[in-house]
Formats: C-alpha cells, structure tokens, sequence
C-alpha cells in the first residue's frame, strides 16, 4: 500500500534565546498537532493511530516522550498514542519514514509525524558520580554536540561537527569565498521565498513570530566575508555560513490515498523509497552523497529525473561538500528557498522540514520526484524520494 505526505503545519523557527524560547518544548510540539486537527474538519482525532515525533535532546522538558506528551496538550484523545525516535538530526525524517512504514504495511492509516527541538531550552546535564561524595562535578550542555563522551572513540570522531565539516570541504578544495557565497545565497533565497508568501498556508503563527527568526534580509558577502572563524584558527567555517540554533516544531499528516480523498486534500508527496546509511564520524557532512546513491538506486531514477532537491544545510561546507561529490545534481534546484543557513536548524524537525519542502516545491514546478537528504552527527546520513 502507497503511504502519502498528506498535508504539513510547521512554527516558525525562531532564534537561539528568540520569540519561541518562552515556549516548553512540549508545549511547542503540540501547536502544529493541533492546528493539522483544527484545519481539517473532517479529521476525527480518535482515528490517529499513532503520534511518532523525532527529537534529538531528550534531556529536558521532552525527557518523557515527547510526542506522547504532545499528543495529551494538543488535546488528542488519551487513546491516541505516540512514540519519540532519536536520529540526531535526521530525527523528524526518520518520524515521517517509520509513519509511512507503518502504512505501507497496514499497521496503521493515519499517523501524525514530525519533530521538535527547542535549542533555546535545552538544559545542563550531570553524570552521575563514581564517588558517593564527589569532591566536584561538572555541568554539560545539552543543546548541541557531544557530551560524557566515551574515551574508546578515537579523537576525530569526537571532534566538533564544524571542525569535521570544514576538515572535509578544505580536504576537497572548498574555501571560504564559496562558503560565504553560499549562505549568501541562503538568506537570498530564503527572505525571497516569504515576501513571495510561499509559507503562508504552512507555517503557523506563533506568540507573535510570524516568519523564521535566523533569516538576515541585509546581510551581504562584505558583512559575511569580516565575520571570524568559528572553529580553527583560520578555517574558512564561520557562524555567517553554518546553520544557527533554533527553536521548532513541524507536525504531518500521512496515510493512504483514501484518507486523502476523505479529507478533500490532494496530498503533498508520495513516499517511494528512502536510505539511510553510516560513515566515518568525523565525514559526516559527506554522509548524504551515498544516502542519495542508495535511494536512487532503489527507484530506478538518475540525478536528472528530479525536479527539485532539498539538502539540510547544516553547514555551507558540508551542502558544497555533497555537490562537490555529485557534480550531476543542477545546483538551481538545490534549496531554492533557502535553507537552513537562513531559515534555522532545530535538530528534530530539520530533517521533516526538507521532506516536506521538496513536496512543495515539486508541485511548484508542475510535479514529478523530488529528493530530500540530512547529514547526521556520528557518521550517518538520510535521504527519501517523493513523487508529486
């Protein structure tokens, strides 16, 4: 059975410490669940056979299942259970696949699937002690990267993902100019695509925040080209073309076609294959290049065949790094509204954002298959094919 991108409610995503850092991340989670029911009236809420949401921390006010949390202050009926999967950054993806497996499969007709993350509120953490009283302790944050990390991984796996990502781009001959001049192009893109009001029937309102909160409308290549490197002394990566820390929510609609036809939508995508693969920790930002191998493989289909591709901008270095690899990709049809070097990276609806953005902009172009992939820390890589 063909399990189908029905419809999509995001927030905006707002800033580190911006306009949604007010909100619990329970709370946020719950606010695109409940304005998916809220649109369609036809959508009886004791039908959902499942909430699944991906969420990369865990650690604090999501540390009791997140998604079930969310489905209980979205008002779903207590019957109406929910589940919370961990693939850092491809979390939200990896929601909206295991919602689609479930349909395929029969399991289930109606699942709401997504992520969440609030960067903004994730909370300092503390190992436990060795000792019953610790003469000291350390507070670790929670909010981004690694954290207790185990001493049996080699150095460079445990290395910062920017580090890893800027290793890889200098390796392969990417400088600073092409960074800059990407994250240009994302906040170009991204300003563009909301003055021309290609969200307004998908992003939802919240506590006064209207539009994506990182989006920099004045920022140019002179103002990029002063900013320092972030992560080496010299290195070309800075926080100018790497994503921000935000604060997020995205929640979907998937099932079957008939569950199209009853609620009177045309759905956003057909799911038709998805991959997801492991790397070297520390070649993460390259991971997508072989998750897109793999999942074109699986479909029949070359580079060419797609209309529009979505690639999670976690860094410059690392979108430039993949195109680098798969030179057949047309760089015009790459995020073009921008990505997450504009419009923000909360970690858990990231991956479900690309998904969704690359039905809409395939139906923009008049139909057929679009690709949306994600790097993930620790080495892995997602990436899915949809056809509008």
């Amino acid at each position: 059975m063909d399990a189908y991108l029905i419809d999509a409610v995001r927030t905006p995503f707002g800033r580190y410490r911006g306009g949604l850092s007010g909100i619990r991340t329970d709370d946020l989670a719950a606010l695109p669940i409940a304005e998916l029911v809220r649109r369609h009236h036809g959508l009886d809420p004791a039908t959902i056979d499942d909430v699944i949401l991906g969420d990369a921390n865990g650690a604090g006010e999501d540390n009791r299942n997140v998604a079930r949390m969310a489905a209980l202050l979205a008002e779903l009926p207590v019957t109406v259970p929910g589940s919370t999967v961990n693939r850092l950054c491809g979390s939200g993806g990896e929601a909206i696949v295991q919602a689609a497996r479930a349909v395929a499969l029969g399991d289930a007709r109606l699942v709401v699937a997504g992520g969440v993350e609030s960067m903004s509120r994730a909370p300092y953490v503390l190992p436990p002690p060795d000792e019953a009283l610790p003469r000291a302790m350390q507070l670790y944050p929670s909010r981004l990267g690694w954290r207790m990390v185990n001493p049996a991984f080699p150095d460079r796996w445990t290395a910062s993902l920017g580090v890893c990502a800027e290793q890889v781009a200098v390796e392969l001959g990417i400088g600073r100019a092409q960074q800059d001049e990407w994250a240009l192009r994302s906040h170009q893109l991204a300003a563009a695509a909301w003055q021309r009001g290609r969200h307004d029937d998908y992003v939802l309102p919240v506590e006064g925040v209207r539009r994506d909160e990182s989006i920099r409308d004045d920022t140019s290549a002179a103002k990029l080209a002063r900013l320092k490197p972030a992560f080496t002394p010299d290195g070309p990566v800075t926080a100018g073309n790497s994503s921000p820390l935000n604060d997020g929510a995205l929640a979907a609609i998937v099932g079957t076609a008939e569950l199209a036809a009853e609620l009177g939508v045309e759905p956003l995508g057909r799911l038709v294959a998805t991959a997801v693969v492991g790397v070297e920790p520390d070649r993460f930002s390259t991971a997508p290049v072989a998750a897109i191998g793999r999942v074109l493989d699986r479909t029949g289909l070359s580079t060419a065949d797609v209309v529009a591709w979505e690639l999670n901008e976690a860094f410059a270095a690392m979108v430039l790094s993949c195109l680098h690899e798969m030179p057949g990709i047309p760089v015009d049809r790459v995020n073009p509204n921008g990505g997450a070097i504009a419009m923000g990276h909360p970690l858990g609806a990231s991956a479900a954002r690309v998904m969704v953005d690359v039905c809409r902009e395939v139906r923009r172009r008049g139909g057929g298959f679009g690709v949306a992939a994600a790097c993930i820390g620790v080495g892995q890589g997602i990436a899915a094919v949809f056809e509008v």
